[in-house]
């Protein structure tokens, strides 16, 4: 079976030049994704602004607003229309924010959960308003309630994708525990809304107080220590003027009031400082939301030049650097493509001929050198590689030469001996012959007629000698023979001919020039067949016409042979086989490819019927005569 081909050198550079180029693109591919999605991520964030951010921050305060309305009318029963008026403003702000993310396809999960979380708390804010409505709600619950929803809206707005910028985010995330810390003095408003209006204040609203005023505290102290100087600035002068002092201090006596009693002197200014302190909160945080607006500009300028350079000058990077490695690869291809076709002509056409020359003249033909490889290269190795091919093509020609001068000196010694040994056996032949005719004793002739045909059996291995040689045999006959008798002298060359049986076979005749050589095939054929059969057993010669000549089949009931054997000999015997002396068990079958080459004669072997072989010969009807004639030397 035949070496599977492996894959071709172009595909190999490919391979080979893909592993760096790869490695250039996935490089090229994560700068680019990593400043794309800096991009991206700064699209999403400003999108994600503009559809939830900001509507929720506008329901945010119009919740706020509502609660501290809600609070007033619950304490004093008054300002109806002020209340109606800021549920519409909440309910139109609730409306425009489902609508906005609704149209949203593409959030993450953890927006849409918010998102829903949101969603549900809204649908609170029914039953919050009936209690409102109601005799006599909690003020307390009220707040909570409210409180609630406004907490979901913040949980949503953190959820959001915030900016790629380091800085940014920092001062992003601060100015968002501001928003916070805002909803804790929105709170707190109402709260005092609740204490002023009834004079006193409970131990759980107090507690609420407390929590809410501790949590504002926390939140401004961890959001100004993580924003920069100018955002930070208007806070710090915020928390250094005597307005933010003053409402620290009615902060502290509200948290640590008692459960019943009546409220300081001072409680009266609560609202004003709370509400001077709400102002001045809103104030600020306008101011730092647009000075925070005006820094995220230069930030998308600064990805988007990022994006630039990285994936643009990037890419030209990649595509040059592909371009010049393909330019490579196809002049490499190139070369080792005219060095492949130039070995294969070598190897496939120009030796094989000259070998093929060399056998058919049986000697060197003058002038057997062939041109050296001219292969174009401009790389040093492939060069080289066309140089070691000349080297190699010259000692193939040197060895071709030497093995067809040894090759017919062999043939020759061959032919010389056999010719030789022929002569002697002839003239042997001739004195048995002789002296078979001048005795009377059986026992003596009958030891005459076995040396006899020991001798014609030595004459037809003399014969193969210069059959194997390409040369005729010396003997030959001038008219057609029988072809009976042309079978019968086969047979008489066997050792075991007692076990052959010729069956009669048609009254036809081959021509003269055919007779030594087909008797000579057939004999080999019958001597393999008593050689590879038990001794008892009988080899049956059967003759049949066909309308394209002559059919002989020497059948015997041996054991056989294997499927593939018999495939492999069938296919040999089907061409004029070369001689292999590695392969001098099948002599026999060399002879009888080389007779059946000579004369058109198709020979082949397949299995018998009794278990053994069965060898067709099929003579071809140019070696046929019509009319049977005596032999004749």
């Amino acid at each position: 079976m035949p070496p599977t081909r492996g894959r071709p050198i172009a595909i190999k550079l490919l391979i080979l030049l893909l592993v760096p180029l790869t490695s250039l693109v996935g490089l090229w591919a994560f700068a680019a994704a990593l400043t794309a999605g800096d991009g991206i991520r700064m699209l999403e964030t400003d999108r994600l602004s503009t559809n939830l951010a900001q509507p929720s921050s506008e329901l945010t305060t119009h919740l706020q607003n509502e609660r501290l309305s809600s609070i007033q009318f619950v304490i004093a029963k008054r300002n109806p229309e002020t209340l109606f008026v800021q549920r519409t403003l909440t309910d139109k702000a609730a409306e425009g924010l489902r609508e906005l993310a609704g149209r949203q396809d593409d959030l993450t999960p953890a927006i849409n959960a918010q998102l829903d979380l949101l969603f549900r708390q809204l649908d609170r804010l029914t039953q919050i308003r009936r209690d409102v409505d109601g005799p006599a709600p909690s003020p307390l619950d009220l707040i909570n309630g409210y409180n609630q929803i406004i907490d979901a809206s913040f949980r949503m707005y953190d959820a959001l994708v915030l900016v790629p910028d380091l800085s940014l985010h920092r001062n992003g995330r601060a100015l968002a525990m501001l928003v916070e810390a805002k909803e804790m003095l929105s709170r707190e408003r109402a709260m005092i809304s609740v204490v002023l209006g009834r004079g006193r204040v409970t131990s759980a609203e107090r507690e609420a107080f407390a929590e809410w005023a501790a949590t504002r505290r926390l939140l401004y102290s961890q959001a100004l220590s993580q924003l920069d100087g100018e955002l930070r600035a208007p806070y710090q002068a915020l928390i250094s003027s005597t307005m933010y002092q003053e409402f620290l201090e009615a902060e502290d006596t509200l948290r640590g009031q008692a459960v019943v009693g009546d409220l300081p002197a001072d409680a009266a200014t609560w609202p004003i400082d709370a509400n001077n302190m709400w102002k001045a909160v809103e104030a600020r945080q306008r101011a730092a939301d647009a000075l925070y607006a005006q820094r995220v500009a230069p930030a998308a300028t600064g990805i988007l030049m990022k994006i630039t350079v990285a994936g643009g000058v990037g890419l030209v990077a990649v595509l040059a650097s592909i371009l010049l490695s393909l330019r490579f690869r196809k002049r490499l291809v190139r070369e080792l493509a005219g060095l492949r076709d130039a070995a294969t002509h070598l190897a496939q056409v120009r030796l094989p001929a000259l070998v093929e020359q060399l056998r058919a003249g049986g000697k060197p033909p003058a002038g057997a050198g062939v041109e050296p490889l001219a292969v174009k290269a401009e790389t040093a190795e492939v060069h080289d590689i066309v140089q070691a091919f000349n080297d190699v093509q010259r000692t193939a020609v040197d060895a071709a030469l030497s093995q067809a001068g040894l090759r017919h000196g062999v043939n020759q010694v061959f032919v010389n001996l056999a010719r030789r040994n022929q002569s002697l056996l002839h003239r042997q032949l001739m004195q048995l012959d002789g002296m078979e005719r001048g005795t009377e004793d059986p026992v003596m002739l009958e030891d005459l007629f076995k040396l006899d045909h020991l001798t014609t059996r030595m004459r037809r291995h003399a014969e193969s000698l210069i059959i194997l040689s390409d040369q005729q045999p010396g003997r030959g006959w001038r008219n057609p023979v029988p072809i009976v008798d042309v079978l019968r002298a086969a047979v008489a060359e066997v050792e075991e001919y007692q076990r052959v049986e010729v069956l009669q076979p048609p009254p036809i005749s081959l021509v003269g020039t055919a007779v030594t050589d087909v008797a000579h095939l057939m004999a080999e054929l019958v001597e393999n067949a008593t050689l590879f059969s038990p001794p008892r057993t009988r080899v049956d010669l059967r003759t049949t016409s066909t309308p394209h000549g002559l059919t002989v089949e020497v059948e015997d009931r041996g054991l056989g042979l294997p499927r593939e054997e018999l495939d492999q000999l069938n296919e040999r015997l089907a061409e004029k086989p070369e001689f292999d002396l590695a392969q001098s068990d099948r002599l026999g079958l060399f002879v009888v490819g080389r007779l059946a080459a000579r004369h058109g004669i198709k020979v082949t072997l397949a299995p018998s019927p009794y278990g053994g072989l069965t060898a067709r010969v099929m003579l071809p009807e140019s070696l046929l005569a019509d009319q049977p004639v005596l032999a004749g030397r």
